[in-house]
């Protein structure tokens, strides 16, 4: 078992290796331009449009089904998620129609500076992507109903297939002119999806059922837990629209720069953040339900000590080599300067605030264990409002790299606000004691960085160089983890060992 869920670990890195290699391939073929800007935003808007329900019915579902299925069998619960399914299936409709009348009205409100022919392919390729919205919610459901039968490997891995039709689309439209390839692309990489989902699905007792009762009670209850999570969701893509939009209105390719750069800046969280989060917690959730208020902060602070040993160093690091890493990963094909100076800017601002949002997912997480969804969600909401402002004061200063700096700053601001919520509901979070192991970790990672910095510039030939970075960053993190070994971090061996049990446990 130990096996599997390293196993297991490696193939969610791939999975989202393959969405980083989807955005290498649509910056080879297209760069930063009218059309990636246009794919990338077609593909945004459903999410936009519905992806916040999606994600509110998908926490919420989990628990709701466990409480059908304890008290009323396997078969009743799945009765619901049928009828959870047909209700939502009319609400799609609904979206479908209101979005194919108004396209270019909301074309224009997601992207302000889209115009001409620009604006014309943008409404064409989302009348397109619009239809996927009937794959999302239901492989947003049955991923969560997956999750429950304990069966995590195939939610974790139906991105692969996706982004592996979306690479094929690229390639075929770029080599073809045939711009409906890509327009098309994305449903069809929902639908790989789909039937993938519901395959396993059915393996694992799912069959649908023509259900459709709008009052059930279990619906209702369904609303008051995915309310909370939705609006905080929704905040969250108005923020991202805010700043797709005014990426439009600065500059030709704004949308695909500030994707690329957030790409890489969400791949960094994801590998260095989510498995350890998801590891801790389970834990978390049970000293919570017991009560155990004391455990609860003990193993949340080992979970904010072990994120800050990887996220520190990512963070210098990319800061550091902000201009090589995109040029080593990106600066090929139709990706021309402009691209990477665009991508660059909104790389090292987006850098700033990846502390911030490490530890906002571990927040954010304890608040859900002590069953409050409200606090996150005002919270959300109040720097969603600092990031729009600020995306208005910094953007005429510095760019697509003033919308970047917003985000980090705003991100920055929700973990304090977090930490104050937590403060109120909990007492003394202890943080004082971290205070050690976050000098030493900050430390560790200045000087390796500083050290790999030097021979990047000194063995290298500046920015452009793209060999001496392999060199360089591999230094950089060797020196990085013997550093904290030999300054013997507090907390960071408690981590690894609480991993390591974690693993075993799972083993028996």
């Amino acid at each position: 078992m130990k096996k599997a869920v390293i196993l297991l670990m490696v193939l969610t890195i791939i999975s989202k290796v393959s969405g980083f290699l989807r955005d290498l391939t649509l910056a080879y073929f297209y760069g930063a331009s009218e059309v990636s800007d246009v794919f990338l935003l077609a593909i945004s808007i459903p999410t936009v449009v519905f992806g916040v329900i999606a994600a509110g019915i998908s926490t919420g579902y989990i628990p709701l089904y466990s409480r059908i299925e304890n008290r009323l069998g396997e078969r009743e619960g799945i009765k619901y998620t049928n009828n959870l399914i047909s209700i939502l299936m009319v609400i799609c409709t609904g979206i479908v129609i209101l979005v194919l009348i108004f396209t270019e009205y909301l074309v224009k409100i997601f992207a302000v500076g889209f115009e001409g022919e620009t604006l014309t392919l943008a409404v064409l390729f989302t009348r397109f992507s619009i239809f996927g919205i009937y794959f999302t919610i239901v492989i947003r459901i049955l991923s969560a109903y997956l999750n429950y039968r304990q069966v995590f490997a195939v939610p974790s891995l139906i991105g692969i297939p996706m982004n592996a039709v979306l690479i094929a689309a690229i390639i075929i439209s770029s080599k073809t002119e045939w711009i409906y390839v890509l327009a098309a692309a994305n449903i069809l990489a929902l639908f790989v999806q789909f039937l993938i989902i519901v395959f396993f699905s059915y393996r694992h007792s799912f069959r649908f059922q023509p259900v459709f009762n709008p009052k059930d009670r279990h619906i209702k209850e369904m609303a008051v837990l995915a309310l909370p999570v939705i609006l905080g969701s929704g905040v969250s893509q108005i923020n991202r629209l805010v700043d797709r939009s005014l990426a439009s209105w600065i500059s030709i390719g704004g949308i695909s720069s500030i994707n690329y750069a957030n790409t890489l800046n969400t791949s960094f969280i994801g590998i260095f953040v989510s498995s350890f989060v998801t590891v801790f917690y389970p834990d978390i959730s049970k000293k919570a339900a017991k009560g155990d208020i004391e455990g609860l902060k003990h193993t949340m602070n080992q979970t904010i000590t072990g994120v800050l040993l990887l996220i520190v160093p990512a963070t210098i690091g990319s800061m550091v080599f902000a201009e090589p890493i995109v040029r080593f990963l990106f600066d090929r094909g139709a990706f021309d300067e402009k691209a990477v100076q665009l991508t660059t800017a909104a790389f090292f601002f987006y850098s700033i605030g990846m502390v911030g949002a490490g530890i906002n997912l571990i927040l954010t997480r304890t608040f859900y264990s002590l069953q409050d969804t409200k606090t996150p969600m005002v919270n959300s909401a109040i720097a969603v409002a600092v990031n729009i402002l600020l995306n208005f004061m910094l953007a005429p200063v510095l760019g697509i790299g003033g919308l970047a700096l917003a985000t980090s700053i705003a991100t920055l601001l929700t973990v304090m606000l977090l930490f104050k919520g937590l403060q109120r509901k909990l007492g003394r979070l202890h943080l004082k004691r971290l205070v050690p192991s976050v000098i030493k970790i900050t430390g560790a990672a200045g000087v390796s960085s500083f050290a790999a910095w030097l021979m990047f510039n000194v063995a290298g030939t500046g920015a452009e160089d793209k060999t001496t970075l392999v060199f360089a960053l591999p230094l950089m993190v060797l020196l990085y983890f013997g550093l904290i070994y030999t300054m013997k971090v507090e907390g960071a061996d408690q981590f690894a060992n609480s991993v390591l049990t974690r693993f075993r446990k799972k083993n028996k």
